[in-house]
């Protein structure tokens, strides 16, 4: 919760990620394609460090999403979960794009996902807490609500093992079930 709402403003500096060397999106690629460059781990997240503001600006961190979705519902999403870095001791958040066969593409081959997902792990009390959200890449007024999956239901979406650090019995505790009553949604 330190990190949250620090000094540092955004950039909106994009840039190819000098790490990626098989590869990498670029400014053409999304040029006059009608997506977003919508991050992946939220610039609004990175305000704690000019580094980490810089680097949240990789398009490694950027995936096509349609302006109404990246503006909107995962604008939301985003700003919901900074809040409940305040209400939690610690949150570990996995997010990203779901990638399967056949999907549209802009500029050189960048796939554009149809769904993108959060799945978290609050820790508070000493207890554990988890939620995931699934949202397709479109606009929407619905609530945040309407979005909650059972982590283990993107694991299978996914091919994912999120939380596989965890002991297997409490991860499965974890994951199988949410309880929506634990998060915050004021």
């Amino acid at each position: 919760s330190s990190r949250i709402n620090g000094p540092i403003s955004r950039t909106d500096k994009f840039k190819i990620d000098p790490l990626i060397v098989t590869g990498s999106a670029n400014h053409n690629d999304y040029k006059g394609s009608g997506f977003d460059r919508g991050h992946l781990a939220p610039a609004g997240d990175m305000t704690w460090s000019i580094q980490a503001m810089n680097e949240s600006f990789y398009y490694s961190n950027m995936c096509p999403q349609v302006p109404s979705f990246n503006r909107g519902i995962w604008r939301k999403l985003e700003s919901k979960v900074r809040s409940w870095v305040i209400d939690f001791d610690s949150i570990y958040v996995t997010t990203g794009p779901v990638l399967e066969l056949n999907l549209s593409s802009i500029g050189e081959g960048v796939s554009v996902p149809k769904y993108f997902y959060k799945s978290l792990v609050g820790f508070r009390d000493s207890n554990l807490f988890g939620i995931a959200f699934l949202l397709p890449n479109e606009g929407s007024r619905n609530e945040l609500q309407e979005f909650v999956v059972t982590i283990d239901s993107l694991e299978n979406l996914t091919g994912i093992d999120f939380n596989s650090t965890l002991h297997p019995k409490l991860q499965s505790q974890l994951e199988k079930s949410v309880c929506k009553d634990c998060w915050k949604w004021e």
